[in-house]
């Protein structure tokens, strides 16, 4: 019990820290561009028929050169139309070109062995990762470049996810939440993580570290070269704000999303101590507080139950308010709901003994 009341201290002091420097942000007015240099945009696809020319249309809509643009789609060995989509989408587009990806280069596996040789490919000094599922906003490209300086090796934005069902939702508020927790500590200029569905990473700080194929493998193939490059004395970014929010598909079901999140999981083993401790803490409420639950007053409980509610679906509210978006106080109740349920079953869903099952592959 004493256990539990010492956590309970820290984890409200700790968010009322976070969300105080959450509320009084105020981020740094960057330069506009004055040029427009030529950038790679490297996307992976397998088997993505169903969102790979949403993803390719958002592209298209670019508020950026189009002759500055060179986008190569890794085609990942797909059993279904996509490599077809992007070939005859590319004929009406001449700066996006599809690359038949057929064999691995030695020590990468998925979504990193394709990267890899769409870098090896790309004539640019900047790469821009994006996923098959991912549409990005027009003014992407040049909001990300206003953030590079001479040592910048990564610029992160942010990602969140499309769909109408309460599910679907769900997620929504949970990528916002999970965003908005990173963004504040990286607003102390301190690196935390990277996102491989929106991020840029410089030609340069990519070759020091010899690329995918010379990093360590992981499932997370972009946060092992976040910490790889962040190694190397390269400085990271991470953007807040509509400019660089790109919208992803959701996990269409509890199964997926709970891989997903495993792989997650597995991967932040490689974040820096402090967003580890920090992951630890926010994941730890429940089972701290179920027993809190069990062995003292129901007023007691439920009072620390309604202030964690409280504060957290005023950080939510700040994370959407960052993003011009809103959300509904029922859905925030149903996150607490959605958080308390999906925290107790990934505790367990980690540590079973079976493989990842991620785009159709085993890991």
């Amino acid at each position: 019990m004493l256990f539990s009341v010492g956590f309970l201290f820290l984890y409200f002091s700790l968010f009322v820290v976070l969300l105080l420097l959450w509320w009084f942000r105020r981020p740094a007015q960057m330069p506009e561009l004055q040029d427009f240099p030529k950038v790679s945009i490297l996307v992976a696809a397998r088997n993505e028929e169903k969102n790979i020319l949403n993803c390719l249309e958002a592209i298209s809509r670019l508020a950026y050169p189009k002759e500055k643009l060179e986008v190569l789609v890794g085609d990942d060995r797909s059993t279904d139309n996509t490599r077809l989509l992007v070939s005859q989408f590319s004929q009406s587009h001449p700066y996006i070109n599809c690359v038949a990806i057929t064999q691995d280069l030695p020590s990468t596996k998925g979504k990193a062995n394709v990267l890899a040789q769409l870098a090896g490919l790309a004539t640019s000094e900047y790469f821009f990762i994006t996923d098959a599922d991912i549409e990005v906003p027009p003014q992407w490209v040049q909001t990300m470049l206003r953030q590079v300086r001479p040592t910048t090796g990564i610029v992160t934005g942010i990602t969140t996810t499309t769909g109408t069902r309460l599910f679907d939702r769900l997620q929504t508020l949970d990528w916002f939440y999970n965003l908005g927790l990173m963004q504040v500590v990286a607003d102390r200029q301190v690196p935390v993580s990277t996102m491989g569905n929106n991020m840029l990473v410089t030609r340069r700080a990519y070759k020091e570290v010899g690329g995918f194929e010379c990093i360590p493998f992981s499932i997370t193939e972009d946060v092992q070269l976040f910490k790889e490059i962040i190694s190397k004395g390269y400085s990271s970014t991470n953007v807040y704000g509509p400019q660089v929010l790109a919208l992803s598909a959701p996990a269409p079901d509890v199964l997926t999303f709970l891989n997903q999140r495993r792989r997650w999981m597995r991967g932040s083993v490689h974040l820096p101590w402090y967003m580890l401790l920090l992951f630890v803490i926010h994941s730890s409420y429940y089972p701290v507080w179920l027993p809190l639950f069990l062995h003292t007053s129901l007023s007691v409980a439920g009072g620390v139950f309604v202030a964690k509610l409280l504060l957290q679906s005023l950080f939510v509210h700040l994370c959407l308010k960052r993003v011009n978006r809103k959300t509904n106080w029922l859905d925030l109740l149903w996150l607490e709901i959605y958080l308390l349920v999906s925290s107790l079953v990934l505790i367990v869903f980690f540590f079973l003994p079976f493989k990842i099952r991620w785009k159709g592959r085993l890991y």
